[in-house]
């Protein structure tokens, strides 16, 4: 098997897991949830940013451990099936979702983010044996570019059946698309389970107690020396707060513009279209620009959009207006989330790759989405203005931004070598 076609099915699975998140964390089924499974009642923003919130912190509490098992066992692979699969049923599930079953629902959409997003830590701990140092940032952004692809396609392929708008008339075919996401996600994420192999290693059992109890030991022993290696962990705690804005930013994106601005279900279309278009952009653009400038002041660069970018949503007064920042935004999310991938890729040492992925991915990845979901959705249920709310993740990027400015570039990956 070539090289080349190892990265392709690597990128593909990118393609493959993005419609998930778009159409079940972004756009259609926060929609269905509030305005058809909780009536259109305000408690369904806060009971939504209560779902998001506890399915992160529920990967964030397993993925460093079950990081360093299949560091220790040698089957990440396996790891990321099992995590893939339980996305894909619990997606398909939600099909038999309506109204009066919120709690039902909420609970597998918890279980489908959970597959999702916990997958993604074996899943981007491949990056660092499929590309070189040198082309890190262009494989990692190549891949984000993907799933803005799968994302953009996903749409285009379910527009026929959101036509008739997120509500409860149209709900049949609303849940005949989540069943619809879950084949595209399994169908274009199972190329990679036929090409990657796992490296040979001694036959280890990942899930037996002693395996599981090395694992748990594995994890504590590096929160307490992680402050040994002060780049690494100046930024893990900036991506804390600043992927904390972002994946706020896009749980409650299609809830703002269609409560703040009135959008139609088409136009949300043509709308999620434009900003998966600009992430493409942002993506390959960036991960040029990482590699010729380091993903530390790419990085930089693109909280200064992300500032721009909510404050224009706030001031926005028109939904023409509200395009364009969504088109900005749509680069600037692709750009840093490439940029911190790779970043991550060089600050990590090959031999705690999935472990210390497990803490990028699951401790400081998804915990970071329990603050702003449910800030954003308490403020706002509170407060009555979705805009006051959006307000207030500009503290989580300026946050992030001070940080970040005193990250080195290597300093933590050599201490761990040395």
């Amino acid at each position: 098997m070539t090289q080349k076609y190892k990265v392709f099915s690597w990128l593909l699975f990118d393609f493959a897991n993005t419609s998930f998140s778009v159409m079940m964390v972004t756009f259609a089924f926060p929609l269905y949830f509030k305005n058809v499974i909780c009536a259109g009642e305000p408690s369904g923003d806060a009971l939504w940013g209560f779902s998001v919130s506890l399915s992160m912190l529920l990967v964030a509490l397993i993925s460093p451990v079950l990081g360093a098992a299949a560091d220790y066992s040698g089957k990440r692979k396996r790891f990321l099936f099992v995590f893939t699969l339980t996305s894909v049923v619990a997606t398909a599930l939600l099909f038999f979702s309506g109204p009066g079953t919120a709690l039902t629902a909420a609970a597998l959409f918890i279980l489908a983010n959970m597959g999702f997003e916990g997958g993604l830590v074996f899943y981007d701990a491949y990056l660092k044996e499929l590309a070189s140092d040198k082309s890190l940032g262009r494989v990692s952004g190549y891949g984000f570019a993907m799933g803005y692809l799968g994302a953009l396609s996903i749409l285009l392929l379910m527009k026929p059946l959101l036509s008739g708008g997120i509500v409860l008339s149209n709900a049949s075919n609303i849940r005949q698309s989540f069943l619809w996401v879950a084949l595209f996600f399994a169908l274009f994420a199972t190329p990679l389970f036929l090409t990657l192999r796992d490296g040979k290693r001694e036959v280890r059992s990942p899930l037996s107690f002693a395996a599981i109890g090395r694992s748990v030991k594995e994890v504590q022993y590096t929160v307490r020396h992680i402050m040994n290696y002060p780049d690494l962990a100046r930024f893990l705690l900036a991506y804390f707060f600043y992927n904390d804005a972002i994946l706020t930013v896009i749980a409650f994106s299609s809830i703002y513009a269609q409560n703040t601005f009135g959008f139609t279900t088409g136009e949300l279309i043509v709308f999620f279209m434009l900003v998966q278009t600009t992430a493409i952009a942002g993506s390959v653009v960036f991960g040029f620009v990482t590699d010729r400038i380091g993903p530390k002041r790419t990085i930089v660069i693109t909280l200064f959009i992300w500032f721009a970018v909510v404050l224009l949503a706030i001031l926005s007064d028109s939904k023409e207006l509200f395009f364009y920042t969504g088109m900005l935004a749509g680069l600037s999310m692709g750009s840093s989330q490439a940029a911190s991938r790779s970043m991550m890729a060089r600050l990590t040492p090959a031999e705690h790759v999935t472990e210390f992925f497990g803490f990028y991915d699951g401790t400081f990845g998804k915990a970071s989405a329990i603050a702003g979901p449910l800030v954003f959705g308490l403020v706002s249920a509170q407060a009555g203005s979705q805009r006051v709310a959006l307000g207030s993740l500009l503290l989580f990027f300026l946050t992030g931004l001070l940080l970040m400015t005193r990250v080195g570039s290597a300093g933590s990956r050599q201490a761990f070598e040395a």
